[in-house]
């Protein structure tokens, strides 16, 4: 009687595939990793989701005569060397109005820095309302050294703001904003060609 002989091609193709399984579902998750941060960004860009303010091209066509306080707040992150603070702490809005306010940014190193912006909306259901047609915050800051810069916020509250039950009652909105440095390889080549060419 013979002992029938186990099929190694069988049990090799068998290894590869689950080795292979294994190798898809670790670059699927790299891959995901890189695409978490932009796609958590857009979802809370559309949804007001942590305290997120929307985006818009331009205000409502309708004004209610119904008025509103905006609030200012500033922020600097560790490592950043600058100054950065709103020209107006609180200015007061008509709802569905465009408006429009300044932040003051001053690098107060001896060399140039760049910054990123992140922002967020107080109270956080008021976030969907709340519209920026223009921002500082959408893009790279860099400040020579001792320079200072006025940065314009444009923005609107929508005037569904005031139909909507869980935000009718919201007599202020604050706007807040942190600069951290921006240290990416880019922006660091482009400082570095800056300073030697002074």
């Amino acid at each position: 009687m013979t002992t029938p002989r186990p099929d190694n091609g069988k049990k090799e193709r068998r290894h590869n595939a689950v080795a292979l399984a294994c190798v898809g579902l670790v670059a699927g998750m790299v891959g995901l990793s890189f695409a978490a941060v932009p796609l958590y960004r857009m979802f809370c860009q559309v949804t007001g989701y942590g305290g997120t303010p929307q985006r818009a091209d331009t205000a409502p066509d309708t004004v209610l005569d119904q008025a509103i306080r905006i609030r200012f707040d500033s922020h600097v992150g560790n490592g950043l060397p600058w100054s950065f603070t709103p020209v107006e702490r609180v200015i007061e809005v008509k709802i569905g109005e465009q408006a429009l306010a300044f932040f003051k940014a001053t690098n107060t190193s001896d060399a140039p820095v760049t910054g990123t912006a992140v922002f967020n909306v107080l109270p956080e259901q008021a976030a969907r309302y709340f519209a920026k047609i223009e921002c500082f915050c959408f893009k790279q800051q860099t400040l020579a050294p001792g320079q200072s810069i006025d940065m314009p916020v444009s923005f609107f509250v929508d005037p569904k703001l005031a139909e909507d039950g869980e935000t009718k009652d919201i007599s202020e909105i604050t706007l807040s904003y942190t600069f951290y440095r921006d240290d990416s390889p880019g922006v660091v080549e482009a400082q570095a060609g800056a300073k030697s060419g002074s």
